[in-house]
């Protein structure tokens, strides 16, 4: 679990990307193209710690492979009110 604000805000803005990107129809391969690109931007820039850098890699990576953050959200009808 990421405890760093910085961090934090790095992995909201990766799994913003991340899913805007998937529903573009960008598939895993180029976004994990994406992901790797923004990680080593945070390696060169120094902006965070090699170990936050390395403990945000792998909490974005189970986010990128856990199918259910790719699953559409469909609404529910409330009963009587169904057309």
């Amino acid at each position: 679990m990421l405890q760093d604000p910085k961090a934090i805000r790095h992995f909201q803005k990766l799994a913003d990307g991340i899913a805007e990107l998937w529903h573009r129809g960008y598939r895993f391969d180029d976004i994990r193209l994406y992901l790797d690109g923004y990680l080593a931007s945070l390696r060169y820039s120094e902006v965070l710690e090699v170990h936050l850098i390395n403990r945000l890699e792998q909490e974005i990576i189970r986010y990128l492979y856990d199918p259910s953050n790719y699953q559409q959200v469909q609404p529910q009808v409330e009963p009587g009110f169904a057309e």
